[in-house]
């Protein structure tokens, strides 16, 4: 029975992310699929972005989940993660394993990003330094990789980023996960990972759940895109039906 990969990028980014992923899965006899979530394609517009909600991306990722056949494994980078957790509350039947890279789940009436009078209809790609600023280092990635990326980042729609979290089923945390600790350690986060401010993260609480440290910066689909894959081939081997 084929192994599925549902790749699910964070802001910013759309499925071209995970291009330098998707090979080795694919070598690895796994089946990738890269969500495009609505609003981040290059052929997105101001209006356009500004019409995009949280629903549209929640929907974006389950009914690429909904639509396989055989075991999923479901992947969530950054403020994918976010989205991934909510999509698991609705959607429980094919997913055999989740994998959190540099991120998790939020709790219920989390928000990535706080309303305010500073924040727009979208919320554009900052400075590298910014990032760094913020935690999110570009660590690793080459100049080639950060000219591509800054070419094909479009402005995150701000309602996705904006909009609380709504999740109610426990049984979203019976599914095992793994957190590929990438910008900070799996020890350090273990220490300082909880429901109250700055993570509002529900990943402890996770039944079972792994541990990979991956050290690099925050995306390591772009600055280790062979190593995560093999976290990933080693976690879809571990889902694989006996033969």
């Amino acid at each position: 029975m084929t192994t599925h990969v549902v790749l699910v990028p964070g802001f910013w980014l759309g499925p071209w992310a995970w291009d330098e992923v998707a090979g080795p899965l694919r070598a690895a006899g796994l089946v990738p699929h890269a969500v495009d979530l609505p609003g981040l394609s290059p052929q997105s517009t101001p209006e356009s972005r500004a019409a995009v909600t949280r629903e549209d991306h929640l929907r974006a990722v389950q009914d690429v989940v909904t639509g396989l056949d055989g075991p999923v494994v479901l992947v969530g980078h950054s403020g994918g993660g976010a989205l991934v957790g909510e999509v698991l509350d609705r959607v429980h039947a094919g997913v055999a394993h989740v994998v959190y890279v540099d991120s998790g789940p939020l709790v219920d009436g989390a928000r990535l990003t706080p309303p305010g009078p500073g924040v727009g209809t979208e919320i554009p790609l900052p400075a590298w330094d910014e990032l760094a600023a913020q935690g999110s280092s570009v660590d690793g990635i080459d100049d080639a990789g950060l000219a591509r990326f800054r070419e094909l980042a479009q402005p995150q729609p701000a309602a996705v980023a904006t909009t609380p979290v709504q999740v109610a089923d426990p049984a979203r945390l019976d599914i095992p996960a793994t957190a590929v600790c990438t910008s900070i350690s799996a020890r350090d986060l273990r220490a300082v990972a909880s429901h109250d401010a700055p993570f509002h993260t529900e990943l402890l609480d996770v039944r079972t759940l792994d541990w990979v440290d991956l050290p690099t910066g925050h995306w390591p689909m772009l600055s280790r895109p062979a190593d995560l894959a093999g976290v990933l081939v080693d976690v879809a081997r571990s889902v694989a039906p006996a033969a």
